[in-house]
């Protein structure tokens, strides 16, 4: 059965095709904002353990998958908008992605801006942290 649901990152393809793949480990995102695109959708569809795993390594330990789970039951996701990119391409070891999520949580509207820093290692894209936010 092929899932014609649109992916939630709002790239204009359906999930199945765009960050559904990445989330089933069919494949790995090859630039930073594909990351970036694809751990939006992993909080829309509360798949905690891929948030998880797209954090740089040295900071899974202390992820917090209980508390993460509940921001992402707790929100009703708006939308997800790509303001700039700066390196993060596929031949590139890092990079910056500006972006803005929205979501409603408790009747409030939230806007969430942040520029965040990703880095490759063993060719897989991670994401590091906020920068600024």
């Amino acid at each position: 059965m092929v899932d014609s649901e649109m992916c939630p990152c709002g790239a204009g393809e359906t999930y199945e095709v765009c960050c559904g793949r990445f989330h089933m480990e069919l494949a790995l995102p090859e630039t930073a904002e594909e990351l970036m695109r694809s751990r939006y959708s992993a909080y829309v569809k509360q798949n905690v353990s891929y948030l998880k795993v797209t954090l740089w390594p040295l900071y899974q330990k202390s992820f917090n998958e209980i508390g993460t789970l509940l921001r992402a039951q707790d929100s009703r996701w708006l939308g997800l908008e790509i303001v700039d990119t700066n390196r993060g391409q596929l031949s590139d070891k890092e990079g910056f992605v500006e972006f803005i999520a929205r979501s409603v949580v408790d009747g409030v509207v939230d806007e969430q801006r942040e520029k965040s820093l990703f880095r490759k290692k063993g060719g897989r894209w991670y994401y590091v942290r906020a920068l600024s936010g």
